[in-house]
Formats: C-alpha cells, structure tokens, sequence
C-alpha cells in the first residue's frame, strides 16, 4: 500500500488514520500493541506520528491487514526477524512504486 503524506515533520493520527483508510481507534489499538509504535504527545494529549511511526505502521498494516498476520503473529515476526521484515517490506514498497510508475507510463502512451 502506498502511504500518500506531506513532508511534515509530525502527522496527526486523523491523517494517518486517513492516509491508512482505517479508524483512528485502529490506531490507537496498535499503539498499544506494538512497542515499535511511540507517537510524541502534545500538551493536550494528542498523538503527533513521525515518519518511522509511519513507517512501523506502514509494516504492521502490511503484516495484519495485508499478508494477514493475526497480531501475535505480526508481534513475533517483528521481535524474531526485525531487519529481515523491515528489509522486505522495503523491497515490495519500491516494487510498488515501480509499478506505479509503469501504468502512469503506460496510461500516458495508451
């Protein structure tokens, strides 16, 4: 899934929860389970997402909602093979982006 965000240094969680088409309840839920998720907090309590939030959670959505993970499963993946996950997630990201650029290509010529 490409993950369309501005370069912004902090996203609130309605955009990524936007971004991600899923409920920022979903979010919150996966902060909770998943350690590699750590939003900053502002004075209100509203969460501010980096980029490597975005990034683990571009993994975990890819793990759960995508390869179907349940969230154990996704857990254990990422604490026993952290950088092989990482590195093939990474891989079928720029693969996507590939071939999102060969159907504009080809759209162009059609």
């Amino acid at each position: 899934m490409l993950i369309n965000l501005p370069e912004k240094r902090y996203y609130k969680i309605g955009e990524v929860a936007k971004a991600f088409d899923v409920n920022t309840s979903l979010i919150r839920f996966w902060e909770k389970e998943f350690e590699v998720l750590k939003p900053k907090k502002n004075a209100k309590g509203n969460r501010l997402f980096t980029k490597d939030d975005v990034k683990n959670l571009e993994l975990i959505y890819n793990l759960v909602k995508e390869r179907g993970f349940t969230l154990d499963g996704a857990k254990n993946k990422l604490k026993r093979q952290p950088n092989k996950t990482v590195h093939n997630h990474e891989i079928v990201l720029r693969l996507e982006k590939i071939k999102a650029e060969l159907i504009t290509i080809k759209n162009q010529l059609s």
